[in-house]
């Protein structure tokens, strides 16, 4: 029988198939691991494994398209990374991320985030595979210590929350035992883009803005509860996904840029310029309210964040990135077509 195009052949062969330049992509039915596997796609590469878990969500909708060797879940994975029959990549993209409440499970974030990490990071070595990690710009906490990609500053930096700190952990772990010489990883600011409608509310604020504005005509903003900071003026560094992934591949293309590697536009935004624009875009009269931010996360909320991006322009990155207009332009384009299509 002929397989499907866009989906796994269903050929004969064993679950982690040997091939010399097989890519592992964990997270890979995830918002950026979706965007990543297409680019791989788009340069030839489909003997990839991508490596999810999809439990009962949409997740499973980002793989349609795709054209990638097999699925595993990230237990089973995990198992055979330990048993050491896990054919080893020519690299490995660990993208995948445990996302929960705060304070629902902190043990679980940080067996996700940090030992997982670490179990697949030291594999990997082993064997001599590529690895390539996501960490998080919410590691650099309040940004008192600034926004600078240096590995010696790693131990300065204070995270506001387990997410953060979990993934700070495996920072400083990489640090610590000489592996950051010999991977690389990447702490990418708010991102946006295309195939984030299962992250629900950890989706970005674009997308969160446009649902807001499609349900009622209005959006809600949080108040700001810090001194120097008026309602709607909490900045971040907003990038596209399209950036994102082109920094990953060019980390692929070059085995010799290692460390730990900032993504993001190097300039700040803030959330009312976002929904000016986002409103501008649907042809809607703005309209902003502004509410309390629940209590509970004031303690983890980032007021401004700002890439520094010297050390991967001196690696040689020369990637251009999309200014905040073109890129929610370019979003909201394929997204509102999407949505007229279905």
């Amino acid at each position: 029988m002929a397989s499907t195009p866009g989906t796994p052949s269903l050929r004969a062969r064993t679950l982690l198939s040997v091939a010399k330049k097989q890519l592992i992509v964990t997270g890979g039915a995830g918002f950026i691991g979706r965007n990543l596997v297409a680019a791989l796609n788009e340069r030839g590469e489909e003997n990839i494994l991508i490596v999810d878990r999809l439990g009962a969500s949409d997740k499973w909708r980002n793989l349609v398209g795709l054209h990638f060797d097999d699925l595993i879940d990230i237990a089973e994975f995990r198992r055979r990374v330990r048993e050491d029959r896990a054919i080893v990549p020519s690299a490995l993209f660990h993208l995948g991320a445990l996302e929960l409440p705060t304070h629902e499970d902190d043990d679980a974030v940080i067996e996700n985030n940090y030992r997982c990490s670490r179990e697949l990071c030291e594999w990997c070595l082993k064997h001599g595979g590529r690895f390539i990690y996501m960490s998080s710009a919410t590691t650099y906490g309040d940004g008192s210590n600034g926004y600078f990609d240096n590995d010696d500053r790693l131990p300065d930096l204070r995270p506001l929350d387990i997410h953060a700190y979990a993934k700070h952990l495996f920072d400083l772990w990489a640090a610590r035992s000489g592996s950051l010489s010999k991977i690389a990883g990447m702490k990418p600011f708010s991102v946006y883009g295309p195939y984030e409608a299962h992250k629900g509310a950890g989706a970005s604020l674009v997308l969160k803005l446009v649902q807001q504005i499609q349900a009622t005509g209005e959006v809600a903003l949080h108040k700001s509860h810090r001194e120097g900071f008026s309602d709607g003026e909490q900045s971040r560094d907003f990038v596209h996904v399209r950036d994102v992934v082109a920094l990953l591949v060019f980390l692929l293309d070059q085995p010799e840029a290692c460390g730990i590697f900032n993504c993001g536009t190097g300039s700040a935004r803030s959330f009312g310029e976002v929904a000016g624009i986002v409103f501008r875009i649907l042809g809607v009269d703005p309209k902003i309210n502004y509410i309390d931010l629940p209590a509970d996360q004031r303690a983890g909320f980032q007021y401004f964040t700002r890439a520094e991006m010297s050390r991967a322009r001196a690696a040689g990155f020369a990637g251009e990135f999309l200014p905040l207009e073109k890129g929610i332009e370019d979003y909201l384009g394929g997204l509102l077509l999407e949505q007229a299509v279905t």
